[in-house]
């Protein structure tokens, strides 16, 4: 290709993943999303200050849990190359913009690694597989914890005998070992990738998940329990404000559990606020009836989260550079 012609090629690539982002987020939160509207009826009846000390604390622990992704991805991607917290940021917001529009967020691998080098990118893939591995443990561990809470708590509701909830204990605490001990030899995924003939010849690539040590893989997980606890503060805080009859147990746990079903169920970020609030209703129907309150929990999340991150990483997008030189 000319140089012209690359180019010429990179913005038509950055123009169409802003189209993308724009439509999507036009069509889903200008056109249809009733649940935000639904939200400014639920707290008519309380005081502004409340409302806004609310969402001014939700916003600025969103702006936490992205920094803490990005100082997790900075400290996986330093196998490869050292980047700056600011870089760290711009692919993590670039990567959130790709992932509105892809199932299950697989968009924001690529975005988030287009900040590498060229020669680079592949490798960062897998880097950032090990931080996702990390964010999964720590999901499965939480939310496996909330899920044997509100199994054992609502286990009449649920027509569970005492016998059949410990045994589903047992089968969660086995999966969590396995995983667990998967987590912390992932040289043994490796070693297995590379006996597969005709995955042994990329070896090269993947052999960088095996590079992480003990430590290393516990800094991740600390930086993964971190935002897992940012992600449980927002939904106590919208939930303590629209429903402050639930106490401070029962709206973690629920929370806990609300976010693994979450993680399990595939979706795309930009259409998934429908499978939330049906899941959320669905879950908190056993401790409250104010479903309008719950729907209204999930989509100012969904907003604050997401597409506030989405439009803010769509002036990243421009600094993406597809080709490493067009010479």
């Amino acid at each position: 290709m000319t140089v012209l012609a690359k180019k010429l090629f990179s913005w038509l690539i950055k123009a169409a993943i802003l189209g993308l982002a724009a439509w999507f987020i036009y069509h889903k939160f200008l056109t249809k999303n009733s649940d935000l509207q639904e939200f400014g009826i639920k707290v008519s009846s309380l005081t502004k200050g409340q409302v806004i000390g609310t969402l001014t604390a939700v916003s600025i622990l969103m702006m936490l849990n992205w920094t803490l992704e990005a100082l997790k991805w900075q400290y996986v991607s330093r196998k490869l190359i050292n980047i700056s917290i600011w870089k760290a940021l711009e692919s993590v917001f670039c990567g959130l913009t790709w992932a509105i529009f892809t199932p299950n967020r697989v968009g924001e691998y690529g975005g988030r690694i287009m900040f590498l080098p060229n020669r680079k990118r592949i490798h960062g893939l897998f880097a950032m597989m090990v931080g996702s591995l990390g964010q999964n443990l720590i999901t499965n561990i939480l939310g496996l914890t909330g899920t044997l809470w509100f199994i054992y708590t609502y286990k009449e509701q649920l027509h569970i005998g005492e016998l059949f909830f410990w045994c589903i204990g047992v089968l969660v605490v086995f999966f969590l070992f396995l995983l667990t001990l998967f987590y912390f030899n992932i040289e043994w995924m490796v070693s297995l990738l590379s006996r597969i003939k005709f995955i042994k010849k990329y070896e090269r690539f993947f052999n960088i998940m095996a590079r992480y040590n003990m430590d290393e893989l516990l800094n991740i997980l600390w930086y993964s329990v971190a935002r897992f606890m940012v992600f449980t503060m927002q939904y106590y805080l919208l939930i303590h404000l629209l429903l402050p009859q639930l106490g401070l147990l029962t709206i973690v746990m629920m929370v806990f559990t609300f976010l693994i079903i979450q993680s399990a169920l595939p979706s795309l970020d930009i259409f998934d606020i429908g499978v939330r609030s049906f899941t959320a209703t669905s879950l908190f129907a056993y401790v409250t009836n104010e479903q309008l309150a719950v729907v209204a929990c999930v989509s100012i999340i969904w907003l604050i989260n997401l597409i506030i991150p989405a439009v803010i990483g769509c002036f990243f997008v421009l600094k993406l550079k597809f080709f490493d030189r067009y010479a």
